[in-house]
C-alpha cells in the first residue's frame, strides 16, 4: 500500500466520522446541549465546540484566542487550548455549531480529494497547536476524536449505536496497539509476560514484555498467555479512552486475576 493510499483511507473515516457526528448533533433536541459528558467540565455543546474549533483550524481558519481562566477540569497545554473552542463557542446556537463542523470539514475534505497527501511522514499544514505530528499521526487521529466525541454525547443522552462503524473499528484497534505498552511500562510487568486482548469485531492483540521490558506485539496469539482479557468494543473504549466504566458483564478474564486487574486499571491511553 502506498502512502497516498493509506492517507485517503484515514481521510474516508474520518469523513464517515464526521457526517455520523453531525447526523447525532441533529438529532438532538436544544435542552440537550446542556447534558454532562463522561469528559469533566465539558458538556454536549462544549463537545461539539470542540470538534468545530479543531476542524476550523484544520480548514484553514485562523487560530483563535480567549481568556479560558483556570477551570479545574483543564491540565496541560493542551488541555487549555481545546478550551479555546468551548469558550469561543459559549454563545452559539447549536444549529450553528453544526453549520460550522459540516462547512469547515466539507472544505478540507474538499481539499483532501483535490490535492491529496502522498508523504506519510511529510508535515501538514496547517496542523491546531503547532502539534509536531505527519500527515500519517494527524489523519490517523481525527477519526479517533470525532468518533469519541460521538459516544461521548451518545451516553451522556442516552442514545447508543455507531459500534459497528468504520471509524469504530479504526479507533478500537488504533488504541488496541497501545496495550503492549501499558502492559510493559504502565504495569511493569516482567519480561516473559504475555496478554491477549480480544476484541469483539477484531483480530485478537498478543503482546509480550521483551527482555527490554518493552511491550513487543506478537504475530500468533499464545495458547497460554499469562493473562488474557476479552471484552466487547464499547467496553474497550471506554476503558482505553479514559471515560466511565463498562457495562457489568462486558469484560471477561482468563489467566493471572491480579495481573488483569492492574491491566484495567491503567488502560486510559488517550484523555
Amino acid at each position: 500500500m502506498t502512502d497516498q493510499e493509506l492517507l485517503s483511507g484515514y481521510v474516508d473515516v474520518w469523513w464517515q466520522a464526521i457526517n455520523d457526528f453531525t447526523d447525532l448533533l441533529e438529532e438532538l433536541p436544544a435542552e440537550e446541549w446542556s447534558t454532562p459528558t463522561d469528559l469533566p467540565g465539558w458538556d454536549v455543546r462544549a463537545v461539539a465546540s470542540h470538534v468545530a474549533h479543531l476542524e476550523g483550524i484544520l480548514a484553514g481558519g485562523p487560530e483563535e484566542t480567549a481568556d479560558v481562566g483556570e477551570p479545574p477540569h483543564v491540565t496541560g497545554f493542551l488541555g487549555l487550548y481545546t478550551e479555546i473552542g468551548v469558550v469561543t463557542r459559549r454563545d452559539a446556537t447549536p444549529d450553528a455549531i453544526i453549520n460550522e463542523i459540516r462547512a469547515a470539514a466539507t472544505a478540507r475534505h474538499t481539499t483532501l480529494l483535490a490535492d491529496p497527501p502522498t508523504d506519510a511522514a511529510g508535515r501538514p499544514d496547517p496542523i491546531f497547536a503547532g502539534a509536531p505530528w505527519d500527515w500519517r499521526t494527524l489523519l490517523r487521529n481525527r477519526p479517533l476524536d470525532v468518533w469519541m466525541h460521538e459516544q461521548d454525547i451518545r451516553r451522556a443522552t442516552d442514545r447508543p449505536g455507531g459500534m459497528d462503524s468504520a471509524a469504530a473499528r479504526h479507533t478500537a484497534e488504533y488504541l488496541a496497539e497501545s496495550f503492549g505498552f501499558v502492559l510493559a511500562k504502565r504495569v511493569g510487568a516482567e519480561p516473559g509476560t504475555t496478554a491477549l486482548l480480544e476484541l469483539e469485531g477484531s483480530q485478537p492483540f498478543a503482546f509480550a514484555v521483551t527482555d527490554a521490558r518493552r511491550g513487543e506485539r506478537l504475530e500468533t496469539a499464545p495458547a497460554d498467555a499469562s493473562v488474557t482479557l476479552r471484552m466487547d468494543r464499547e467496553a474497550f473504549i471506554r476503558l482505553a479512552g479514559g471515560r466511565c466504566q463498562p457495562e457489568p458483564g462486558t469484560v471477561a478474564v482468563a489467566g493471572d486475576q491480579e495481573l488483569a486487574d492492574r491491566l484495567l486499571d491503567a488502560m486510559a491511553t488517550t484523555p
